[in-house]
């Protein structure tokens, strides 16, 4: 209970950091009240000025918020992923999964326009994801990759293949507009916007409580395909189905994020580290971590370079290079 609390202290405060920081600094005080406004108009007297209020209330609380949607999705989206494939190197990043949700957006942007409104570019990425992740399972069927590490192997396969084809839709498209996926190919939350967060929000609460309440059945594979069967687990239709949802997840932060690394692979670690290895904390665990990680990663990317914004995947990439190398080696001396 204490490390809940004390979890969501620090979420709230990384928040208001992230949104009072940039290129206008603002104080939290005001932050705060510009929020406190927005939801009881008049509450508080207006001691701010408008230009200030937009940047606020239109531009870094969007921002903010799709950054803790995007590393609470990914980070049990990784969770899952290491129990069901007793991997604790897999992540979507690694599987592929990301790089197929990008092939999808791209595929919407640059090729077949948007037929389908707002919800085009996020249903691209999730038949990307999902085409991707049945991908990887084949070629480990066919390789008779049958075990966790060679899995791992086929998706970063299966990555590199993926990402050839984004490429060449990139090569294909209008030279004039392909300079937008670059967005989508390096990471970034620059584009998010209050009509459009109710995506990510959704899918992400409803993978999320299918996956917590699933925990048990995640304990249960982390033991070994015998003993989940043994008791009563259908192992085959159950690793699926936390692949589709992982590739519903991925694909639909994908879509809004673009594609950001390792965060899958770094946050369950550090979740098991604080809360111990049940997924139900786990789970949890690693939604608030990755949440906050990526709200200081996201600080980062918009500081180190001010005024221009670094793509995010640049500084996730540089983390958790580091942590995969550290992790390596952690593994090897065990």
């Amino acid at each position: 209970m204490l490390l809940s609390i004390g979890g969501l202290v620090i979420l709230l405060v990384s928040l208001s950091f992230a949104v009072s920081v940039g290129t206008v600094p603002v104080s939290t005080s005001t932050v705060w009240a510009i929020l406190s406004n927005k939801v009881w108009p008049g509450l508080i007297e207006q001691t701010w000025t408008n230009g200030r209020e937009a940047i606020v209330w239109e531009i870094r609380f969007p921002r903010a918020l799709l950054a803790m949607m995007v590393g609470a999705g990914l980070a049990i989206v990784g969770a899952s992923l290491q129990a069901v494939t007793r991997n604790m190197l897999a992540d979507p990043h690694l599987l592929g999964i990301s790089s197929g949700g990008a092939f999808g957006a791209i595929l919407a942007l640059l090729h077949t326009g948007m037929f389908f409104g707002l919800l085009t570019v996020p249903l691209f990425a999730f038949a990307g994801a999902l085409l991707s992740t049945i991908i990887v399972l084949g070629v480990s069927r066919f390789a008779d990759a049958t075990s966790a590490d060679r899995l791992v192997l086929a998706g970063v396969a299966v990555s590199f293949i993926v990402m050839a084809g984004a490429n060449v839709l990139i090569f294909l498209g209008d030279p004039r507009a392909s300079h937008t996926v670059v967005f989508w190919m390096l990471g970034g939350l620059g584009l998010a916007q209050w009509s459009q967060l109710l995506y990510p929000l959704t899918i992400l609460l409803l993978c999320g409580i299918w996956l917590v309440a699933r925990a048990r059945l995640l304990n249960a594979m982390t033991v070994g395909d015998e003993t989940a069967a043994t008791l009563g687990i259908s192992v085959a239709r159950f690793r699926l189905a936390v692949f589709v949802n992982g590739a519903l997840i991925t694909g639909v932060m994908v879509a809004f994020s673009g594609i950001i690394g390792f965060v899958g692979l770094m946050v369950p670690h550090i979740a098991r580290m604080i809360v111990g290895g049940d997924y139900t904390r786990v789970l949890l665990a690693s939604a608030l971590i990755g949440a906050i990680f990526l709200l200081w990663a996201d600080i980062l990317a918009r500081t180190l370079m001010a005024p221009e914004d670094m793509p995010i995947g640049i500084v996730t990439g540089l983390i958790g290079g580091i942590f995969f190398i550290w992790l390596l080696g952690r593994r090897g001396s065990t």
